[in-house]
């Protein structure tokens, strides 16, 4: 018989474990026999999915949060090595100061990330919260700035961008939460 076959009286041997077809249907359906699923078919995909972490799970860890802050600190250093992603006269617009608005954006972004590991890994008052993102990542605008300075095309140590930076931490830590609660 073929190998392929979805015919009932099928058997396929792998390393000497009979294998038939409603094996595979009931591994694939999460244990359930065929009967029981009824209509529904389960892939396998979504029986690996299930296993690992759930989206909640996800939501829930700290870890998942700082994680996403480092990928948010990798994304900064990146763009801080130059004018490669955005070349200078390249933006089809001319909005003054645009780069502090980007600036402010990336800056509550990062606040968000940061403040929901904070609040799921030690749960500390609001006013500590806040105080802490804003410090952090005020600092982490100074370091970014300084090391700006060091490639070509870029203007480093300006205030203007710090102070966007900084503005955007506090908005943010200010702004994400009031989600916290659907962190928990």
């Amino acid at each position: 018989p073929n190998a392929f076959s979805h015919q009932a009286d099928c058997q396929i041997t792998i390393s000497k474990l009979p294998i038939n077809d409603e094996t595979v249907a009931r591994r694939t359906n999460g244990g359930r026999d065929t009967p029981q699923r009824g209509a529904r078919f389960v892939s396998p995909a979504q029986v690996e999915f299930n296993i690992g972490m759930t989206p909640k799970r996800f939501r829930q860890s700290p870890k998942f949060w700082i994680g996403c802050f480092t990928v948010w600190f990798v994304v900064l250093n990146l763009l801080s090595h130059g004018n490669k992603f955005h070349p200078p006269g390249t933006l089809p617009f001319d909005i003054p100061h645009f780069d502090k608005i980007v600036h402010f954006g990336f800056f509550f972004g990062g606040s968000g990330l940061l403040s929901a590991s904070l609040f799921l890994a030690k749960r500390p008052s609001w006013g500590s919260l806040i105080l802490t993102v804003t410090i952090s990542l005020s600092l982490i605008g100074i370091w970014d700035e300084f090391h700006q300075s060091f490639f070509e095309n870029r203007t480093g140590n300006d205030l203007g961008d710090w102070l966007a930076d900084t503005l955007g931490a506090f908005w943010g830590s200010i702004i994400f939460r009031r989600y916290h609660k659907y962190l928990s």
